[in-house]
């Protein structure tokens, strides 16, 4: 048996224990793992009749390929944003498919968020066994209460707003903090509330500023330091401004030729309280360095259990955990629906706070 493993979209801490994970699974089991680079674009770049063609986009692993892995951060497969369907030249999923046989795969693993495993669901139905683990930052896969990298996310983004509130005291301002969070404000939420800043934005609710404002001037005013502090999510929306800014900001970074709605919210305050900002895009940051012990346990259980499936003839699954405990669903649940911070249960839109006071029965990530 051999499989093949990549990961795709954007790095998480947490993947390389996967990776890590499900190597050593197979080899307890006489397997063989060929990891692909740089995600589904590395399979696209393989003429499976050229030797170096293959050595430059795959490679073999082993329990000595893996050795040690677990507590570095990002990929050591690295990754690609890429649809073999969406490509300048056509679908490619043939190519994909022809790849995958030359090379003798039987079954593939494949670690990604929301695009990634599209296409892993797209695969499975030609056919091809694969079990899809689900990682994102954002925590949005529809299907599963956890992705690999959330809880590192949540847990560096508390850390940068604890250590952000020092400057923010020290010259008396309103601190804005963007997380990273296009369509779900999760990783906002979580991280506002055990930081305790003053308010929250979340991309589900639009900020109707005649009522942010004061709220955050008066959060300042009644703060004995002077100060207070304000987290947003990138995806947020700010009533009055222009809604094709939604297309903006389904855009990457790089791509967008707006500034970010932290930047905005700042001036706003600025020129209308007439008090200064500290403006803060933590971005990149919350998914980088080594994965939490959260992130590392879940990526070696979400490993183990992919190959377990695999081993069973279990394939067209998507390895998930569900109310604490780990299991699997059909692997095109994620496009059954669409994850997002539950509003009316965890969330006080009048307020802008995370409301998390009923707890019993509650899951531990909330879904």
């Amino acid at each position: 048996m051999r499989i093949g493993i990549l990961t795709g979209g954007g790095d998480v801490p947490g993947l390389n224990a996967c990776i890590r994970s499900v190597t050593l699974s197979a080899d307890d089991l006489g397997w063989q793992v060929t990891g692909f680079r740089r995600g589904w674009e590395g399979v696209m770049a393989i003429d499976p009749g050229d030797p170096a063609s293959i050595a430059a986009h795959s490679l073999p692993l082993d329990r000595e390929a893996v050795r040690g892995i677990d507590r570095m951060g990002g990929t050591i497969l690295h990754t690609s944003r890429t649809d073999p369907r969406t490509h300048k030249s056509g679908d490619q999923t043939g190519h994909v498919l022809n790849v995958l046989e030359k090379l003798g795969i039987d079954a593939m693993i494949t670690l990604g968020g929301d695009g990634t495993l599209r296409f892993s669901a797209h695969l499975s139905g030609q056919g091809v066994p694969v079990v899809s683990v689900p990682k994102t930052m954002d925590n949005d896969v529809y299907g599963t209460d956890y992705c690999i990298g959330f809880s590192t996310a949540v847990s560096r983004s508390v850390e940068a707003i604890n250590a952000l509130r020092t400057t923010v005291e020290s010259h008396e301002r309103i601190g804005v903090i963007e997380l990273f969070g296009r369509r779900s404000g999760e990783t906002a939420l979580l991280a506002g509330f055990l930081a305790q800043v003053d308010r929250t934005v979340i991309a589900e609710v639009p900020a109707d500023l005649d009522i942010l404002l004061p709220l955050l001037a008066e959060d300042k005013a009644s703060n004995p330091a002077g100060y207070a502090m304000c987290v947003i999510s990138e995806g947020a929306r700010i009533i009055g401004e222009d809604s094709g800014e939604d297309v903006e900001r389904s855009k990457s970074a790089l791509d967008r030729r707006e500034i970010g709605v932290g930047q905005r919210l700042g001036r706003v305050i600025s020129e209308r309280l007439g008090s200064g900002a500290v403006i803060q895009e933590l971005a990149y940051l919350m998914r980088a360095g080594e994965p939490d012990a959260m992130d590392r346990m879940v990526g070696f259980a979400f490993g183990g259990l992919a190959v377990q499936l695999v081993q069973q003839g279990s394939a067209g699954r998507m390895v998930a955990l569900k109310d604490g405990n780990y299991c699997h669903v059909p692997i095109g649940t994620l496009l059954e629906g669409r994850k997002s911070v539950d509003v009316t249960g965890l969330y006080d839109p009048a307020l802008y706070r995370a409301r998390l006071l009923r707890v019993e029965g509650m899951p531990m990530f909330l879904y």
